[in-house]
């Protein structure tokens, strides 16, 4: 997953300069946003969301900032009334990595792009769906590499 959002903020930096975003914070967010699995290992191989508000205490209490903390708990719910850019690409990615299209979370994207660009929300939509669908692709290659290293517990 850390590896879509790196391909998400490069062709967000590259494409969209007038993006106010923290690329830093985005990778941070992709890199830790599902380590409250740690503490509900059940939700490794189970749906479950338990382990968002867990992976953000987790992370609180060994020191880490709160505005990066909330991507433990951010990461599947979008449309909360302060979500940020960086938010919706760490959701983004947490999707399509595994192929997932989810058009609110896309719609969203979309919105801040266009209203950051200028360009029409169309103009935006068709070039993120060009992305995703590149980086969709891949998705059973990553899917089949994770099932390789099975889950206990």
């Amino acid at each position: 997953m850390h590896d879509v959002a790196h391909q998400l903020v490069d062709w967000a930096g590259q494409h969209h300069s007038d993006l106010d975003f923290d690329r830093g914070a985005v990778l941070f967010g992709a890199a830790t946003h599902d380590v409250g699995k740690t503490v509900h290992i059940a939700e490794l191989s189970e749906a479950g969301s338990a382990h968002e508000e867990a992976g953000r205490a987790l992370l609180l209490d060994h020191g880490v900032r709160p505005q990066l903390a909330r991507f433990a708990g951010t990461h599947a719910s979008w449309t909360a009334p302060d979500i940020t850019i960086e938010d919706l690409l760490v959701s983004l990615a947490d999707k399509i990595w595994k192929n997932k299209r989810v058009q609110e979370l896309e719609d969203l994207v979309v919105t801040q792009l266009a209203a950051a660009s200028g360009r029409s929300a169309w103009e935006e939509f068709m070039a993120l769906d060009d992305l995703l669908g590149r980086i969709g692709d891949g998705a059973d290659q990553r899917l089949a590499f994770q099932a390789s290293y099975p889950v206990h517990g």
